[in-house]
């Protein structure tokens, strides 16, 4: 086992209309999909500027569909699949086998634009001095990012992932273990349609409209 953490990017391939589902009537299932391909690349570069350690791709469906390939491509990022039945199980398989190789690891979603360098950075100095976990709040009552130096199922037993209550949930499973842990800042995904006008301001809104499909069939969102 090597010192430093392992940062885990989990991701579902950008297939029309199975990824960003609410936000299709807005989009359309290409626009959702090229909206999905665009915030996992910058996940990333985000996860690699960081420089907490190996960046990992998890991919679902399957690992090796096209644009995984492309992001892990000659980039030093390496390429797994998901493995388990719901979200909570693939999480702790990834995390139970990322820490058999190094000492933490930190997995963070692929739809988080608030997500940056520094946050990555703190969650690696809190487990590296002594915290057993961090979890960063979103807005929407869930978690974006949670690190972990140590593991137990209950922390992704039981959940009904995407509901309002995952974080608050999680938080309470870390001070019934008794263990050491620390919040970070509140951060904020995109998935309701409601999201999209916050992206305004960033580099990864573009016309991102019905009108596009044909455009945006035409990239890597492949099947």
């Amino acid at each position: 086992m090597r010192a430093g953490a392992t940062v885990i990017v989990f991701a579902r391939a950008p297939q029309p209309g199975r990824v960003k589902t609410r936000l299709v009537p807005r989009l359309g299932e290409w626009g959702a999909a090229r909206l999905h391909r665009r915030l996992l690349r910058r996940t990333l570069r985000v996860a690699q500027s960081a420089r907490c350690g190996p960046v990992e791709l998890h991919g679902t469906p399957r690992a090796r569909h096209g644009l995984f390939l492309l992001c892990a491509g000659g980039r030093g990022i390496g390429l797994r699949a998901q493995r388990g039945r719901d979200l909570g199980e693939r999480m702790f398989n990834a995390i139970a086998d990322g820490l058999r190789r190094r000492r933490s690891v930190i997995l963070v979603g692929a739809d988080c634009p608030a997500l940056e360098a520094r946050d990555l950075r703190r969650a690696a100095r809190a487990l590296a001095g002594g915290s057993d976990a961090v979890l960063a709040p979103a807005e929407d009552g869930g978690y974006p990012l949670i690190g972990l130096r140590r593991l137990s199922r209950r922390l992704f037993a039981d959940i009904a992932w995407g509901g309002a209550d995952v974080y608050a949930r999680t938080a309470g499973r870390l001070e019934e273990l008794g263990w050491r842990w620390r919040a970070l800042r509140t951060l904020w995904d995109v998935d309701r349609p409601q999201d999209l006008a916050r992206l305004d301001g960033l580099a990864l809104r573009r016309r991102f409209t019905c009108g596009l499909e044909t455009a945006a069939k035409r990239a890597t969102c492949r099947r």
